[in-house]
């Protein structure tokens, strides 16, 4: 994963963590006053604060979702383009299949064109069958890389 990915990857994070603590933010402001937390005094009008953190809140909560919709589509596509690539290369693997079976085919009958050739010379020896069988051993000789 390079550099980038975990750039986006850990931008992707602050949203939801924006999120997550703007609504803490909010709650705090909301639900408690200077006498519970001194610190509060500093904050000169807390339910204004806390109306602002809302709206801030909001926003955060639609960044948050273009982010993830945007993340979703991506995983989508990534997973479309697997299942496309893997459909191509079950079809390739079926192609090469077809075509071995072919050649297979093939090889099955010339080499039955050549048992009868040779079991005809065996059985009558004549020339007929000489030439017969002349002609099928050319034919093996002249294919014999792309048979064999």
């Amino acid at each position: 994963m390079g550099n980038r990915q975990v750039w986006l990857n850990f931008l992707a994070l602050i949203p939801g963590t924006g999120l997550t603590v703007l609504t803490i933010a909010v709650a705090f402001l909301r639900f408690y006053d200077e006498q519970d937390f001194r610190f509060l005094e500093l904050v000169a009008q807390p339910r204004t604060w806390s109306n602002r953190l809302t709206v801030a809140a909001f926003v955060v909560a639609l960044v948050n979702f273009g982010v993830e919709w945007n993340r979703r589509n991506r995983e989508t596509s990534r997973l479309a383009r697997a299942e496309a690539r893997a459909a191509d290369e079950r079809a390739e693997k079926e192609q090469r299949r077809a075509e071995d079976k072919e050649q297979a085919t093939r090889r099955a009958a010339i080499e039955t064109e050549r048992d009868l050739a040779l079991l005809s010379f065996l059985a009558d020896p004549s020339e007929a069958n000489r030439q017969k069988l002349s002609q099928v051993l050319a034919v093996l000789n002249e294919y014999r890389d792309a048979l064999f």
